[in-house]
């Protein structure tokens, strides 16, 4: 087989380290997989600049080509151009690479996949495939009116249609998938996998971070959030989540946030709740750094804005959270999680529309802490629910069906 592999994220965006190329390295490593293109959509400097494809593994089956978005100053012009000029771009690599089909990585990639199939009849998949119209809409990112909305809401209906294969990330979502009328057969539930053995609990790596910080006393009791503020996560909400913290835990809390929002303003919000350096630590760290800060830590934080179509999404920070044997303070209707936190003591859930809600969900995770061997037990849930091998399955499942459908259409 011969895939082109397509993501709408940049080849340094922390998405693609984290979800993207664990699964290149399963097709890589498949022996009816001849060779794969990636194909990354590049925003900002790194549209301009020289990219170097290093994925960490031996990768002599893929190349790389990227997308480069022209700099605009209307991100709405920037978005039609791209959607405009992508699919001619991919559909001259499709002539070059000859693949059998695109994999594409998520509804807006699948979005191009569909483009360049009501030009080409090029076959397509879509993996990590999400409401992302929704998603966004729902978020108050997008309006109903919003010409994103209403042409990303076209694309996913078409690909609902015409994908050889969906890999939704929620098994929430393959049943209302189904209940729309796609063919249970086409649909296979893919979390946003994780490498659970890279991400498992550290003791050593986890103290010498400790050290670093400052965070040497034995009553310490650390908690770490790694992720974004605003849009689709909570902002000034999560800082009050921080301070409920402190405030549960005492003088003993310490807080570590790798983050990609600026630093002064997140240090600026922490002051705000009365969390200083002194307690609190931000920087934005490169993936490969998260597993040990992630050991520093006894609890970790995940602020998903609740919305509806939450119920249909996978983070990939509450499986790392878990490999590292973390409870996880969760929202309620993420995705499959927020039910596995509650049914397997997998973390607390906190609803803010709800008083009293989080002094609450702080207190069972309190008592989740002082279970013996709870990271081993919580590590489990990441081996069982997050675990590489659900895409290997559905690569062996799915995909040797758009070979053959290429063939077919060949003759």
């Amino acid at each position: 087989m011969r895939i082109l592999f397509l993501s709408y994220w940049g080849l340094h965006d922390g998405l693609t380290t984290s979800t993207v190329f664990p699964h290149l390295r399963l097709l890589q490593e498949r022996a009816d997989v001849a060779a794969v293109r990636l194909v990354t959509i590049e925003r900002g400097p790194d549209a301009q600049g020289a990219l170097a494809f290093s994925p960490g593994f031996a990768a002599d089956k893929i190349t790389f080509e990227p997308l480069r978005s022209r700099l605009s100053r209307y991100v709405i012009l920037n978005k039609i151009e791209d959607f405009t000029r992508f699919p001619r771009e991919i559909i001259r690599q499709a002539e070059e690479f000859n693949p059998d089909f695109i994999l594409a990585r998520g509804a807006p990639a699948g979005a191009l996949a569909y483009l360049v199939w009501q030009k080409t009849r090029l076959p397509f998949y879509v993996e990590s495939f999400e409401p992302h119209a929704d998603y966004m809409r729902e978020s108050s990112v997008w309006r109903a009116y919003d010409p994103r909305y209403l042409f990303q809401r076209h694309w996913e209906k078409r690909q609902k249609k015409l994908a050889l294969g969906l890999m939704p990330v929620a098994e929430n979502y393959r049943q209302q998938l189904i209940r729309e009328g796609v063919p249970a057969g086409r649909i296979i539930t893919v979390p946003c996998s994780v490498d659970a053995a890279a991400f498992a609990f550290d003791a050593a790596a986890g103290k010498r971070v400790r050290q670093r910080l400052g965070y040497t006393a034995l009553e310490a009791v650390v908690g770490v959030y790694v992720g974004k503020f605003g849009d689709i996560y909570y902002d000034e909400e999560s800082f009050a989540l921080f301070r409920a913290a402190a405030n549960h835990f005492g003088s003993n809390f310490r807080l570590i946030v790798l983050t990609p929002n600026a630093e002064a303003d997140v240090r600026r919000k922490l002051s705000n709740v009365g969390l200083g350096p002194d307690c609190a630590f931000v920087t934005k760290a490169p993936h490969a750094e998260v597993p040990d800060y992630l050991s520093a830590a006894d609890f970790a934080f995940s602020p998903i804005r609740p919305a509806p179509c939450r119920l249909y999404c996978s983070a990939i920070k509450i499986g790392e959270y878990w490999a590292s044997g973390l409870p996880v303070l969760v929202t309620p209707g993420v995705g499959d999680d927020s039910a596995i936190v509650e049914a397997e003591n997998g973390g607390a859930v906190f609803d803010l529309s709800k008083p009293g809600s989080v002094p609450a969900a702080l207190a069972r995770l309190d008592a989740l802490m002082h279970q013996p061997n709870y990271r081993a037990r919580i590590h489990e849930l990441a081996v069982r629910y997050r675990s590489l091998n659900r895409a290997r399955e559905a690569y062996a499942t799915l995909l040797p069906l758009g070979a053959k459908v290429r063939s077919a259409s060949l003759m």
